[in-house]
């Protein structure tokens, strides 16, 4: 086994059936609600009823009622023109996902699996909040951190997202997610940070069950057609870049099935994103931190264990440099102890490459330490 291991968490079509859902639901309410309305107004004329004012009348300017700065709806109102949806067709078929509008000159940020049909000949357009749609063009992909970005060209009067910082985040912040759930463009929800730095499978992982992401947990609702879309701190800042959802049909991410979610949401940290999307904008390709080593799948002890064979250690990588060695056992990563493969390669993936690290590792019985240079891989 390479680096990394863990579920894949693919795109999801939207079903096409949604719109009708949703159309019958309206007018089953709108039926009930005018009937009502005829057997009010017939008991009303038979009664002569006085007129009463309830409650106080509401502070309003303009004919809009004021929102306090830092309330959901502020804070939505505030998003809402940087968020677009991403609609990939080929033929009669296509998904819808979400970006986000991260410069004035028409970069937009999303997930890869989100755009990845467009390298197999599928059309991207992309709609804003005025519901104008522009064709749109995939400018890079890293398929290892699940992000994408797009361009639109001739667009003017774009807004663009505000984007904070991920490193301060704690659990239990509240947050707020932006989307196109199933379609339905511009949804708002929201909810907490419910964990931090949680190994999960990047976007559409099939191809290499090694990609992970440290991500931000949510019990935010998050649904297919989510992906790509910002997840936001209670002042309006991006802080993370929805990408996956937890499903009680197959225990994983958008994949195959179309379960709906559960409050196991995750997003990749902003952070890591705004890194991966210069590089993506300056270069047409982003790169990853790697520590040089092939880690054993099969072991079930506490740690991430450096595989068996001549091959397991790079001697000219990060790792072999620092001296580590086939069947040495990683136990903690910059004093945070590992349990895990998979979360010693969150914890590499949420660093760039040439960040100097501590590794603590058991040889034999004995524990040591070595500091290790991240090494660096193209993503795509």
């Amino acid at each position: 086994m390479s680096e990394e291991s863990a579920p894949a968490a693919k795109p999801s079509p939207v079903p096409g059936s949604t719109v009708l859902i949703l159309a019958t639901a309206v007018a089953a309410v709108l039926g009930g609600a005018i009937s009502g309305l005829i057997v009010h107004h017939a008991e009303s004329t038979a009664t002569h009823r006085a007129q009463v004012t309830l409650g106080a009348p509401t502070s309003v300017t303009g004919g809009a009622v004021q929102r306090p700065n830092g309330s959901v709806a502020a804070v939505a109102a505030k998003i809402l023109p940087s968020v677009v949806s991403l609609e990939v067709r080929k033929g009669s078929t296509g998904d819808t996902g979400t970006g986000i509008v991260i410069s004035a000159n028409g970069y937009i940020m999303t997930n890869n699996h989100v755009v990845a049909d467009v390298s197999k000949g599928a059309q991207l357009s992309v709609v804003f909040a005025d519901e104008h749609q522009v064709p749109g063009t995939v400018v890079g992909r890293d398929t290892v951190n699940d992000l994408a970005v797009v361009r639109v060209n001739n667009v003017r009067g774009l807004q663009v997202a505000t984007l904070g910082s991920s490193s301060g985040l704690a659990v239990g912040d509240p947050v707020i997610a932006v989307g196109s759930p199933l379609g339905l463009a511009g949804t708002v929800t929201t909810g907490i940070i419910s964990a931090l730095d949680r190994p999960v499978a990047a976007g559409d992982s099939t191809a290499n069950a090694d990609d992970l992401i440290d991500a931000i947990q949510t019990d935010a609702a998050i649904n297919p057609g989510n992906s790509g879309g910002p997840l936001l701190d209670a002042a309006g800042a991006v802080i993370g870049v929805n990408s996956a959802i937890a499903t009680l049909s197959d225990g994983s991410a958008f994949g195959g099935s179309q379960g709906g979610n559960i409050g196991l949401g995750f997003a990749i940290p902003i952070d890591q994103a705004k890194r991966i999307a210069s590089q993506i904008i300056a270069q047409g390709y982003a790169t990853h931190a790697v520590i040089g080593v092939h880690i054993n799948g099969g072991f079930r002890g506490v740690g991430a264990q450096v595989a068996a064979g001549n091959d397991a250690v790079d001697p000219a990588g990060p790792a072999g440099k620092a001296g580590l060695q086939a069947g040495d056992v990683i136990t903690a990563f910059d004093g945070r102890t590992i349990t895990s493969a998979e979360e010693l390669i969150a914890l590499i993936r949420k660093h760039a490459p040439g960040d100097r690290i501590t590794l603590t590792y058991l040889r034999s019985g004995h524990r040591r330490t070595a500091t290790v240079v991240l090494g660096s891989v193209r993503s795509d």
